[in-house]
């Protein structure tokens, strides 16, 4: 199918994309690093910034916690077959699966692990062949035709990502599927946020950088792949570059079945991507480092000349503004003003009523509250609501009603002429601001609440939640509208300015690969982003052009020419009072000055000030820990508390070993008693299900110890598991074809035996052909 000179073209391949997206992303990140350095520099001398926000923020805010945990089916790809797992998703959202609950208490390493970031949660298998047939255009495949994957239930989750492996999951009931699928879109939410805010300089380099790249090669506006790590990031964007390259060479070589060709495209996907992913993280890295090498010589540079260098900033601002200023404006009157105030209404409408549906979440909790205490104000009713309370933004199942709001956000007639690939992207950083001003909202009541407490006691509980309450909610609407200002002026320059731009430079989708090989990429953005801009180039001191960029310049001229317009519409929507935004005049500058000292207090144990003292629970615990046994790291994982709580069915037996109360299919199936010596990887192995679907009935503790595993049956006797009406999945056939094993086994060889080429070529051919391109 694939001969050895295939193998070296897709090893060169794989060799030389990477390496130049890469090699010129560093080129490209050096320079902005410069330039971000000088801005954060800039910034920490002069100041300025927006209003103070009234609520205070918590620094840790997951300590000691984890997310979610419990048991569901996970469909294994090598054997094709349902299997049980026990996934744990700890602080960092990265989740983790494991045999069995045991396995993950005694600290055993997981089964593997998954980062969500990228990856989109889908729950039917139509909206699955949809992505997978956009994925491989000659290969598509008809709606509830998937011959690879039988479904062992109705109600699926899986993960779906362009460029790395598949994940495939079902659960029994549909209660289970719409909690575990709020938990896996947190998942992906969380991940897919990886570029830290807090890294002034370092974030904005990237972001540049990546941009910059991008607009060299014509492609303008959001993406969707700008999600993850910036390793993650940066492996997405050679991704972009390198998949059409070999999805052009391989597709004509794959044979088999329709299904049999997906799934070993998927399979290549995979290894290619993985391959891309290590290089980007040790290149990265490397880049990193060696910018952070020379960062005291830039800033001890940049303080000593800060005035000379701002003053010659200026003055080729000028320079430009006297060229590009007026076709920017005149572009700016004709296509970009009629859509404003449309598409802020888009953003608003959607977006505050998420806000406001947070608020009515926070102020509900705290009115149950205040109604439990009522009859029974103890300390420990106290500490067990405030328990609760304090990780609410982080519980997805609660918060879920908050954000499916902010997914009713659509662009429909805007985004192929403005080039927006997807709302997605404007819809995930408005969820993310909503859990930051939920737990914002939470903290800052817990402080207040606790104060009050020090000071006056358990007495009148009610009124002082009653006046804590007030408090806080004052201040969530102030901050709420401030982040919602600021959230639609980042959105519409997000939407404009990549527009703006594009009609501003010429095209440059027709330059081809060998010609950025040839030319380095800032010679490429000099010579593509505007006819007159290398010129200005001559007015920058040489001591200077590392933090003076023309074309950084450019784009801020363009930036300030649309600005004005969005500063504009949104005061107006201000002033209006729509969707309850304040206008800018009013600042709660007196509103409880003392409040920020607050902020630097240690988080609040509600469970161990107010609820079961901490020595009593510590002791108990470490009785346990002595006991069983168990290592200081596996009782620090048992000991972690839990966001979301596990909810058991009406009816449901309790699982001895299992974690999740709420996933009753484990009762279905009959377990295998240890010693009992049978193997499991046959087909009566209690803890494997096969793909074909059936309808689920549980059955009791004492059927299982009735029905022990039988040995595999001939294909016409009758057998006590395909068979049972108890049980949940249906035995694969035995009767297989041995030609379809035969072509899997082949088609998978093969693809191994790509990857291995693909490393041996590298060091063989890559280098003396790599000089003879230019």
């Amino acid at each position: 199918m694939f001969t050895r000179s295939f193998a070296v073209v897709l090893g060169l391949i794989c060799t030389f994309v990477p390496k130049y997206v890469i090699g010129e992303f560093g080129r490209l990140y050096e320079q902005q690093y410069a330039v971000a350095l000088f801005n954060k520099v800039r910034f920490d001398i002069e100041g300025g910034g927006g209003p103070q926000p009234q609520l205070l923020r918590r620094k840790t805010p997951l300590e000691n916690r984890s997310i979610f945990s419990g048991a569901l089916f996970q469909f294994l790809e090598e054997n094709k077959k349902w299997r049980n797992r026990f996934l744990f998703v700890p602080d960092s959202y990265n989740m983790n699966y494991y045999d069995n609950k045991a396995s993950h208490e005694r600290g055993l390493h997981p089964k593997g692990t998954i980062n969500c970031a990228g990856y989109k949660v889908l729950t039917s298998m139509d909206q699955y062949l949809e992505l997978l047939n956009n994925s491989l255009p000659d290969v598509k495949a008809k709606v509830g035709n998937t011959p690879f994957l039988k479904c062992a239930t109705e109600f699926l989750l899986i993960l779906w990502h362009p460029y790395a492996r598949h994940y495939y999951f079902c659960v029994v009931t549909e209660k289970e599927q719409k909690k575990w699928h709020a938990v896996f879109q947190d998942c992906v939410r969380h991940t897919n946020d990886g570029l830290l805010e807090e890294s002034k300089v370092q974030t904005p380099a990237f972001t540049d950088s990546v941009r910059l790249f991008r607009q060299a090669h014509g492609q303008y506006g959001t993406w969707e792949m700008m999600c993850g790590a910036p390793p993650q990031i940066l492996a997405n964007l050679v991704m972009e570059t390198l998949l059409p390259e070999v999805r052009d060479l391989i597709t004509p070589g794959l044979k088999g079945k329709m299904h049999e060709r997906q799934r070993n495209w998927m399979l290549i996907c995979d290894a290619v991507y993985g391959l891309v992913v290590r290089q980007a993280q040790a290149q990265y890295e490397a880049v990193v480092q060696s910018c952070e090498a020379g960062r005291p010589l830039l800033e001890a540079s940049i303080r000593t000349d800060m005035d000379q260098i701002i003053t010659s900033k200026e003055h080729v601002s000028n320079k430009i503004k006297a060229v590009a200023l007026p076709k920017a404006e005149k572009l700016l009157k004709v296509s970009i003003q009629p859509y404003i105030s449309s598409i802020l209404e888009a953003l608003m409408e959607p977006t505050s009523r998420g806000f406001s549906e947070v608020r009515d979440v926070f102020f509900r909790e705290l009115v149950d509250m205040s109604k439990n205490t009522v009859n029974d104000s103890t300390k420990e009713k106290l500490g067990e609501h405030m328990e609760k309370i304090s990780m609410l933004a982080f519980h997805p199942v609660k918060m879920q009603s908050c954000y499916e709001k902010v997914e009713d956000l659509s662009l429909d007639g805007l985004q192929q002429r403005f080039d927006v690939s997807s709302p997605s992207v404007f819809v995930q950083r408005a969820q993310i601001l909503m859990r930051e001003q939920m737990d914002d909202a939470v903290y800052t009541f817990e402080q207040i609440l606790h104060q009050s407490l020090e000071d006056q006691g358990p007495e009148g509980l009610c009124k002082n939640i009653q006046r804590c309450q007030d408090r806080v909610i004052k201040k969530f609407d102030y901050d709420s509208s401030t982040v919602r200002k600021r959230f639609f002026r980042e959105a519409l320059l997000q939407i404009f300015i990549p527009y703006m731009l594009k009609q501003l430079t010429p095209s440059v989708a027709s330059v081809s690969l060998a010609a950025v090989a040839a030319f380095p990429l800032s010679l490429i953005l000099l010579t593509y982003c505007f006819s007159e801009l290398p010129r200005f180039q001559e007015l920058i001191f040489e001591d200077f052009s590392r933090f003076i960029l023309v074309e950084n310049i450019f784009e801020e001229v363009v930036l300030h020419s649309v600005m004005k317009d969005i500063m504009m519409a949104v005061k107006e929507a201000a002033v209006q009072r729509r969707h309850n935004l304040y206008r800018d005049s009013i600042v709660l500058t007196s509103s409880d000055p003392n409040l920020h000292l607050l902020g630097d207090n240690p988080a609040i144990d509600w469970a161990g000030e107010y609820g079961t003292g901490p020595e009593e629970g510590q002791g108990q615990d470490e009785v346990e820990g002595e006991e069983t046994g168990d290592s200081g790291e596996a009782h620090r994982r048992r000991r972690m508390k839990q966001v979301v709580s596990m909810i058991q069915l009406d009816g449901s037996p309790i699982l001895v070993n299992e974690s999740c109360l709420e996933v009753p299919s484990v009762d279905g199936i009959p377990e295998e008693r240890e010693g009992e010596g049978e193997d499991q990887d046959a087909p009566s192995s209690p803890e494997i299900v096969h793909q074909d679907p059936v309808k689920v009935n549980a059955t009791t503790p004492k059927q299982k110890k009735k029905a022990p595993p039988p040995p595999v049956q001939p294909e016409n006797s009758p057998s006590p598991i395909r068979d049972s009406p108890h049980c949940p999945f249906l035995k694969k056939e035995i009767n297989m074809k041995l030609t379809h094993t035969l072509q899997v086994f082949l088609v998978g060889y093969i693809t191994f035996n790509i990857i291995i080429d693909l490393s041996s070529m590298i060091y063989t051919t890559a280098q003396p052909l790599e000089l003879a391109l230019p």
